[in-house]
């Protein structure tokens, strides 16, 4: 999937109807790949996303903003002393370049009126955001290219700024279809006409490319050397169909989603057809409105594997760490099971210590614990006979002792493991800073993470997730360990429902009943939402454990979330959630 030119014109267009002549109002930096930039306009405050992330760069109006860090960046601070308060004069596209120019009239220091340009490039990974001064010089840029990096295009303050070089490409605004034709037609042997059209065709992408050819082929990929006259009638018209739309911006956001999947694969400034039944088609009201629904869960997911990396690592480590203890001490534990064969063997030298000679180094003796069999014994040559007796005894008693607390130490750290894992399991599904500085909190108190010195101010604690079922029971998910145990073992009434996810990780999910008997659509409900919140999200068919919250306990000592339940039954359920309240 890629935002190309074309698309990017429309883009333009809506933004230019609905920001020119508005003025800034606040800016942020959400993390080093992300600005929002909050404009005032007649309509009220609306909120642009400039985003350079390699795999969604873009600019859109959107409707809420990413968390922002509790210290601006030195780029952002240049930016609210340089734009804040400006006056959006205009914004452009040069050429169908991937290219977005903001033009503003801001005051400097002295009161002096300027004007300042943003460039916003929308180039995948090389996607970036420039700064730049009334005479084409480069302020600053959210990403320096500096020579160790490029030869051809500096990005650094105080060098001028210059367009990356063009493409040999077409320009479907200022070229006719004959002349696109003619020049796809020359390099058509050497690749399928959609390939051709994309090295031809300056602004488009792939399923562009695709679709033109699907017009003109009736799904078939054409990859002769000349097309035909019926071919290349039907490539003319939808060329010219496509030059009409970038022309007059009259484009319609489409997204489309495979038939078997729920998850959307492309974007298109027409309606696509080239999938037939394979694939459905969303069309939305706007552009930013298309842009959003398409990339804010993944860029969610991207923001917080950033925020959350230090998290990561750490779970990862103590995972390893805890892994290699259990694999030594269970071999350890291995060899502590021949304990009672030091204690026959302490027990016959004692009965034949009037057969042993000082200096023996071993004696074979009948072993009477198994039918008189003959069995020779090792003795030190250096012990008398009375001490290899006691040393046999001595081992005997220090590997039963070890037996014991390396079972115990085996089972700890088992239980440890499956916290960490619980832990690593609420971190994957972690949504917001807030719900990451809660885990902080948690592993801080458990002693996993060094307490900051000095007096810290605790995180606010965060309300559990809360579901209204279709037949109004509510329905409150753990969002964390803490929260967890608060919700099972103080917050939920004894007749209220507890569910959790069968020997998967998850959260706790508790039913409210307010003395009410459940129906069973709010219990197969609540399962869902239990399994929806919990590792096995993707999947179906989970099973889910449920009991009154009456037969939940929580073992003495046991790590934050960690409960034992009793007489529950099990419902095996899709992942969802119904409507959720806040």
């Amino acid at each position: 999937m890629a935002l190309d030119g074309i698309f990017l014109h429309h883009m333009v267009s809506q933004l230019k109807s609905t920001l020119k002549d508005s003025r800034v109002s606040q800016i942020y930096q959400p993390n080093r790949d992300e600005l929002t930039m909050i404009f005032r306009t007649f309509d009220g405050n609306k909120r642009l996303l400039i985003s350079t992330r390699a795999n969604s760069p873009r600019i859109n109006l959107c409707s809420s903003s990413p968390e922002n860090p509790p210290t601006p960046t030195m780029l952002c601070m240049l930016l609210r002393k340089r734009l804040s308060g400006a006056k959006l004069l205009d914004i452009s596209q040069p050429s169908l370049e991937r290219i977005v120019f903001l033009d503003f009239e801001s005051v400097n220091e002295l009161g002096d009126r300027v004007n300042l340009r943003l460039a916003v490039e929308i180039m995948g990974k090389y996607s970036n955001v420039i700064l730049i001064d009334g005479r084409g010089v480069i302020i600053d840029a959210l990403k320096r290219v500096d020579l160790s990096m490029s030869s051809q295009r500096l990005v650094l303050p105080n060098v001028k700024y210059e367009l990356p070089p063009p493409q040999d490409k077409l320009n479907i605004l200022c070229s006719e279809p004959e002349e696109i034709i003619s020049r796809a037609t020359k390099i058509l042997g050497e690749m399928p006409l959609n390939k051709a059209l994309l090295n031809s065709l300056q602004g488009i992408s792939p399923i562009i490319a695709r679709e033109l050819e699907y017009k003109c082929a009736d799904g078939v990929q054409i990859s002769n050397k000349e097309l035909g006259t019926t071919q290349k009638l039907a490539l003319f018209n939808a060329l010219e169909n496509l030059k009409a739309i970038a022309d007059a911006s009259s484009g319609t956001p489409c997204m489309v989603t495979r038939a078997e999947e729920s998850k959307p694969f492309d974007i298109s400034f027409i309606p696509v057809k080239q999938y037939g039944k394979n694939a459905e088609v969303k069309e939305f009201e706007s552009f930013s409105a298309l842009l959003e629904a398409f990339y804010d869960k993944r860029d969610n997911a991207d923001r917080m594997k950033i925020k959350s990396q230090d998290l990561h690592k750490l779970i990862s480590n103590l995972t390893e760490r805890l892994s290699r203890k259990i694999n030594i001490q269970s071999a350890e534990l291995k060899k502590c099971r021949n304990r009672d064969e030091l204690r026959i063997k302490g027990d016959l030298l004692q009965a034949n210590l009037h057969r042993i000679p000082r200096g023996a180094s071993s004696i074979t003796a009948e072993n009477f614990y198994d039918d008189n069999k003959e069995i020779t014994i090792s003795l030190n040559p250096a012990l008398s006979p009375s001490a290899n007796v006691q040393k046999y005894y001595k081992n005997y008693r220090k590997a039963k002792t070890a037996e014991k607390m390396l079972t115990e130490q085996i089972e700890n750290a088992k239980q440890e493991l499956q916290y960490i894992a619980s832990v690593g399991d609420l971190l994957e599904r972690a949504e917001s800073e807030k719900e990451l500085a809660q885990i902080r909190l948690e592993l801080t108190e458990q002693s996993y993470i060094k307490a900051p010195k000095g007096k810290q101010k605790k995180p606010s604690a965060l309300p559990p997730l809360e579901y209204l079922t279709t037949d109004g029971f509510r329905v409150l998910v753990g969002r964390n360990n803490k929260q967890n145990d608060a919700l099972t073992l103080k917050t939920a009434s004894k007749k209220d429902i507890w569910f959790h996810t069968k020997d998967i990780h998850g959260s706790h999910t508790i039913l409210i009943t307010d003395g009410k008997e459940p129906t069973q659509t709010a219990v197969t409900q609540a399962a869902e939402i239990a399994a929806y919140h919990s590792k096995a999200k993707e999947s179906s068919k989970v099973p889910v454990d449920y009991t009154a919250v009456k037969n939940v306990s929580k073992p003495k000592g046991a790590k934050p979330g960690m409960v034992i339940y009793l007489t529950n039954k099990t419902a095996y359920v899709t992942p969802k959630i119904p409507k959720q309240n806040n």
